[in-house]
């Protein structure tokens, strides 16, 4: 490995060392949200641009670096600036840092990956390779596959990075608005979990079936072509 890589590696790490060294999760959860809300509205009335900048920008360093905190960056969102503006600089910021995760995953994490989550990628790989777009669309409206374990195993993989983007993007919304939405409203969540209903997941289980029917469709054409009729295989 290059010198320049070792670099970015140790930039990396050193990023993700820091934010447990200094506890910066404490900073990350519903009750700290709640506490500081009002300071926070504060300031972005005060510095509209520069405060929704920062927001953004916090948001790709958490999804680039596979951070903890995304779920309450996102009812942070909704509590701050509202549903449209929210959802849109989540899905913005969540969308950017997966790309770069995509990016430092297929130059400088390829190795580790395979050696990591090898085994867990299989499926993965298979399903990018012969459908990229609605197979990366559900693996991200189904929320039983880690976002940050996408990322790393999309970087691996051929699917190239234009399918890529599209498929976060689009993917993501759902799951976005639904946080933000729920953010809106801050003082009536109790917990995370609450906003992850059985019944919301299971919302998002069905959106992501409905974008793998391309899938399941090929997937079905070909074993017809392949198994054939019977009289046709009688006659040869």
């Amino acid at each position: 490995m290059s010198a320049k890589k070792v670099g970015i590696l140790v930039a990396f790490a050193a990023v993700v060392a820091a934010f447990y060294v200094f506890d910066l999760g404490k900073y990350l959860t519903l009750e700290s949200l709640k506490a500081n809300r009002a300071l926070l509205t504060s300031l972005r009335m005060e510095h509209a641009f520069p405060f929704a900048v920062a927001f953004v920008l916090i948001y790709i360093v958490q999804t680039a670096f596979s951070l903890p905190g995304a779920a309450i960056l996102s009812l942070a969102a909704g509590a701050i600036f509202g549903v449209l503006q929210g959802t849109l600089f989540v899905v913005a910021g969540a969308t950017i840092g997966a790309i770069l995760a995509f990016l430092v995953s297929r130059t400088l994490l390829r190795e580790w990956v395979v050696m990591k989550f090898g085994g867990r990628m299989e499926g993965i790989d298979r399903g990018l390779r012969e459908n990229g777009l609605s197979y990366l669309l559900f693996l991200r409206l189904v929320p039983a596959f880690p976002f940050f374990l996408v990322n790393l195993a999309c970087g691996v993989t051929g699917l190239p990075l234009r399918t890529y983007a599209l498929g976060t993007l689009f993917g993501i919304m759902p799951g976005s608005l639904v946080f933000v939405n729920a953010g809106a409203s801050l003082a009536a969540i109790e917990s995370v979990r609450q906003v992850a209903s059985p019944r919301v997941l299971g919302s998002f289980a069905l959106l992501g079936l409905f974008a793998l029917l391309p899938t399941i469709i090929n997937a079905v054409k070909k074993r017809r072509e392949g198994s054939g009729l019977p009289f046709d295989r009688r006659a040869k």
